[in-house]
C-alpha cells in the first residue's frame, strides 16, 4: 500500500506528464492560437450592392479587427472590396420512390475584387463557392424553410470569413 503522500505525488506527476504530452501533440500538428490579425492596408471600404447581407457580415467582422478602419466611401479608404456578383442555386440531389424531392443541394457563389483609389488590383479577382446539402421532408414544410434559411445564413458567414482570410494575403501593387 502506498501512503497518501506518495499517491498524491504520483497523481501530480501523471498530470504533468499528460499535460506535456498534450502540449507536445498540439505543437507537433501545427496548432497555434489565432492571435492578432494583420492586413497590409489600414482602411477599407466595401462596395457590396450585389450582396448586401454579405456586406453587413463583412463590416461586422472587420469592425472587430483592431487597427483596421471600415470607411463608408471608397474615396476615403486605402482599398475597396467590391462584391461583384452573388449567385444562388438550388438543385435536387435525390428523389423518393414516389418521385418527390428528398435531398437538395444549395450553392452560393460570391465574386469579389480588391483595388485601391487608382484602380490597381491588390489581389486577383476571386470567387468563393460554398455548397451544402440537406434532407427535405414533405410533412414538415415550415421546418424545412427555416432549415434552408439557416443553412443559407451559415453559408454567407462562411463566405465572409473566407474573404477575410484572403484579404490577409493582399499585397500592394508593384
Amino acid at each position: 500500500m502506498l501512503s497518501s503522500e506518495k499517491r498524491s505525488r504520483r497523481r501530480v506527476l501523471l498530470k504533468a506528464l499528460l499535460g506535456l504530452g498534450v502540449a507536445g501533440t498540439l505543437s507537433a500538428c501545427g496548432f497555434r492560437l489565432r492571435g492578432h490579425v494583420t492586413y497590409t492596408f489600414q482602411s477599407i471600404a466595401i462596395n457590396g450592392a450585389e450582396a448586401p447581407e454579405l456586406t453587413e457580415d463583412l463590416r461586422k467582422l472587420l469592425d472587430r479587427v483592431s487597427g483596421l478602419k471600415v470607411m463608408p466611401h471608397s474615396k476615403d479608404a486605402q482599398v475597396t472590396l467590391e462584391l461583384k456578383r452573388q449567385t444562388d442555386d438550388k438543385s435536387v440531389l435525390s428523389l423518393t420512390s414516389g418521385g418527390r424531392a428528398r435531398e437538395y443541394s444549395l450553392t452560393r457563389v460570391y465574386a469579389f475584387r480588391l483595388y485601391d483609389k487608382d484602380g490597381n488590383e491588390w489581389m486577383p479577382s476571386g470567387e468563393i463557392e460554398i455548397q451544402r446539402t440537406y434532407l427535405y421532408d414533405d410533412t414538415q414544410r415550415l421546418a424545412r424553410e427555416i432549415q434552408e434559411q439557416r443553412i443559407l445564413q451559415e453559408m454567407q458567414q462562411d463566405a465572409a470569413q473566407q474573404i477575410l482570410r484572403r484579404l490577409q494575403k493582399a499585397l500592394p501593387p508593384k
